[in-house]
């Protein structure tokens, strides 16, 4: 039988996806958003305030990089998330992480974690920011001979906002648009 549960705004699982821009003395920012969702096939929200040191960022600057967390990068990617670009002016250095500036677009990349997006500001919104995924760049070593992401040996993480733990997205269970024909008649 269902129990009632108490009424929160979250799905699981959640991306941890991490928003690098430059700051205005192009020191790197850093900000955990696991509050998104994909807009289009080419198109992601990133719900955050007005407020937020990666929100004023974009308003200078209208490009960013979106990195995909992993097991490996948990305690930098949850640091990123509870720590403020605002109050700490040395933020990004006391992750001891490095970053390379893109050579398509104005944004720093983590040079640590293995899957970033390149992206372009699409518009502010009330709750967030829309933006254009322009480029996406994946680590060699965890790309298949047909050339598609093997994320099984990446390390995704994702947000279960229930329980505030974060879960390494891993096996596949099944194969999408595939498995349910088998209920076609």
């Amino acid at each position: 039988m269902k129990k009632n549960y108490k009424a929160i705004s979250g799905i699981f699982p959640m991306p941890v996806l991490m928003i690098i821009t430059f700051n205005e003395d192009k020191t790197v920012d850093c900000m955990n958003a696991a509050w998104s969702m994909a807009v289009s096939m080419k198109q992601i929200k990133i719900c955050m305030s007005s407020t937020h040191k990666t929100y004023k960022n974009l308003k200078r600057n209208p490009y960013c990089t979106i990195s995909l967390a992993t097991k490996d990068l948990v305690k930098e990617s949850d640091y990123f998330g509870i720590v403020s670009g605002n109050t700490f002016k040395n933020k990004f250095e006391n992750s001891h992480l490095t970053f390379t500036k893109s050579s398509n677009i104005d944004a720093p990349i983590i040079n640590e974690y293995p899957i970033t997006m390149e992206c372009s500001l699409v518009a502010f919104e009330d709750d967030g920011v829309v933006l254009d995924i322009l480029n996406i760049l994946v680590e060699d070593k965890y790309l298949k001979d047909d050339n598609s992401i093997d994320f099984s040996k990446v390390g995704i993480i994702s947000y279960n906002p229930y329980d505030n733990n974060y879960y390494e997205v891993k096996d596949i269970v099944g194969k999408a648009f595939t498995d349910g024909k088998k209920l076609i008649k």
